[in-house]
C-alpha cells in the first residue's frame, strides 16, 4: 500500500486528518498532516473565491506526503466529480517532467548535455546550427522558438514532420546570445535528441524508468485505457491584454503587451508553430500524442512525487543524485526573455524563482503550466509541491497556486 493511501486510511483511526470535509460550502477529499491545515483552508477558498472548478494539490516533505487534497468537478458538463485518481493535463508543467527525464539520462551517461545536438541528430546542423549544445535546447537559448512556416497539426502530432521542420529552420536569433521561451518547440527539440540518443521516446522512458518503478501517475502520451480518468479543461473568460489601455498596464508588463500587439512578434509566433495554431487540448488525439512541452497528463500526487524524488528518497528510491540535481538546477540564462519580454530565469529545463515568479526558496526549481498548474521542489526545505486544475485562467491575475504555496510556507514556520 502506498504511503498516501495509508495516510488517508489513518484518518479513520488516528484522527490526524479528515478524509471528507466541508469547507466554504465545498466538499474536499483527502488528508493534511498536522500543521498543514491552512493548505486545506486555502484549497477550499480557491473554489469559493478564485473560481476553481476541479483541482488537486499534493505536498511532500522530506519524501513523506503531508498534503493530498482534491475536490470539485472533473467534467462540469456531465457533473462528473473529481476523484482521487482523476488525471489532469498540465500544459507547460510538462517541461519540468521532460527535463527530469533528460537529467536522468545524463546521470546515466546516455546523454551529454554539453555535446552538440548534431552528434545525436545530424540533420539538425543545417542552417548554421551545428554548434548548438543540447543544454541550450533545455535552457531556451537555441533561438528556435518559432518556425518560418507552421506545420499542419496532424503532422506535428505524428512527430516526424515537425522534427524535419525544426532541423531545417534557421535560428530566430544568434544561439547562445539570448534566451527566449520555446513554449511549443521545446517538445520536439528536446524529445528528438532524447529519442536519437536512446531509441526511446520521452513518454516511453517516463513510463518505464520513472512512473512504473516509483509509482508515479503521470503520462506523456496517454494510453487509451486511462482516457476515462482525464478531466475536461474549462476556460475562464479570457482577458485580451493587448486591448488594455496603456495607462492601466503595469510598467514591467508593457514590453510584453506591445509585442503581443504585433502579429509577427516572437511572443505570438512561438505559439503558432502548428496550423491551426490553436490546439484543442481536450482532444483525445492530442492526449494520445507525445508533446513533451505541453501535454503531460497526471495527478497532483504523481507530479509532486516525481519532484520529491529529485531531491531525496521516496519510499527508498530517488531519481537524481545530489550532484546531478545541483548541476541540473544551476542557472543557465536570466534577464529579459526574447519571446515573453519579461524577466525570467532558467536552469537546464527547469524555471528558477524570480520576483515575479515565486516558487519556494531561492534554490527551488520547477515549472508552471498554462492556466494555473504548478510543480516544483525546494531542496532547502525538502518540499515538493504540485497543484493541478482544469479551470484555465489566462490574461488575468491568478492567485490559486501562489496562495497554496504561501500556506505551505506558513506551515513550515
Amino acid at each position: 500500500m502506498d504511503r498516501l493511501r495509508a495516510a488517508e486510511l489513518a484518518c479513520s483511526y488516528g484522527g490526524r486528518c479528515a478524509t471528507r470535509d466541508m469547507l466554504w460550502g465545498m466538499v474536499i477529499d483527502g488528508f493534511v498532516a498536522s500543521g498543514f491545515e491552512a493548505v486545506r483552508e486555502v484549497f477550499a477558498a480557491n473554489f469559493a473565491e478564485q473560481g476553481d472548478v476541479g483541482a488537486a494539490v499534493t505536498v511532500y516533505r522530506d519524501g513523506e506526503p503531508v498534503v493530498d487534497l482534491w475536490g470539485g468537478l472533473a467534467d462540469p458538463e456531465g457533473e462528473r466529480p473529481w476523484e482521487r485518481d482523476t488525471l489532469q493535463l498540465v500544459y507547460s508543467a510538462t517541461k519540468g517532467v521532460t527535463a527530469t527525464v533528460a537529467h536522468l539520462l545524463a546521470q546515466r551517461g546516455e546523454l551529454e548535455l554539453d555535446a552538440p545536438v548534431a552528434r545525436y541528430w545530424p540533420e539538425f546542423a543545417a542552417a548554421g546550427k551545428g554548434d548548438i549544445p543540447v543544454r541550450w535546447l533545455l535552457s531556451h537559448q537555441a533561438g528556435l522558438a518559432a518556425l518560418d512556416k507552421p506545420v499542419p497539426l496532424a503532422d506535428a502530432l505524428a512527430w516526424g514532420p515537425m522534427v524535419d521542420a525544426l532541423a531545417a529552420q534557421a535560428p530566430n536569433w544568434a544561439p547562445g546570445t539570448a534566451h527566449g521561451y520555446h513554449g511549443r518547440t521545446f517538445a520536439w527539440l528536446v524529445g528528438e535528441v532524447i529519442q536519437r540518443a536512446t531509441g526511446r521516446t520521452v513518454g516511453r522512458i517516463l513510463a518505464e524508468e520513472i512512473a512504473a518503478p516509483l509509482g508515479i501517475d503521470f503520462f506523456i502520451g496517454l494510453p487509451e485505457a486511462e482516457r476515462h480518468r482525464v478531466s475536461r479543461l474549462v476556460f475562464a473568460p479570457k482577458v485580451d491584454v493587448a486591448s488594455v489601455p496603456e495607462e492601466f498596464i503595469p510598467e514591467e508588463l508593457r514590453p510584453m503587451v506591445a509585442a503581443m500587439r504585433d502579429p509577427e512578434a516572437l511572443v505570438n509566433r512561438a505559439f503558432q508553430v502548428t496550423d491551426p495554431a490553436d490546439i484543442d487540448f481536450n482532444d483525445p488525439a492530442v492526449h494520445a500524442a507525445e508533446i513533451p512541452s505541453s501535454n503531460g497528463i497526471g495527478t497532483a500526487r504523481g507530479l509532486a512525487r516525481l519532484y520529491a524524488a529529485t531531491i531525496g528518497e521516496v519510499d527508498g528510491a530517488r531519481l537524481l543524485t545530489p550532484e546531478t540535481r545541483t548541476a541540473a538546477t544551476r542557472e543557465q540564462a536570466s534577464g529579459i526573455d526574447r519571446v515573453m519580454m519579461l524577466e525570467d530565469r532558467y536552469a537546464s529545463g527547469y524555471m528558477l524563482p524570480t520576483a515575479g515568479f515565486a516558487l519556494g526558496g531561492p534554490n527551488s526549481f520547477g515549472h508552471p503550466g498554462r492556466g494555473g498548474s504548478l510543480g516544483f521542489a525546494d531542496p532547502d526545505t525538502g518540499i515538493a509541491f504540485a497543484y493541478v486544475t482544469n479551470y484555465i485562467i489566462e490574461g488575468a491575475p491568478d492567485l490559486r497556486a501562489r496562495n497554496l504555496v504561501d500556506a505551505v510556507n506558513q506551515a513550515l514556520g
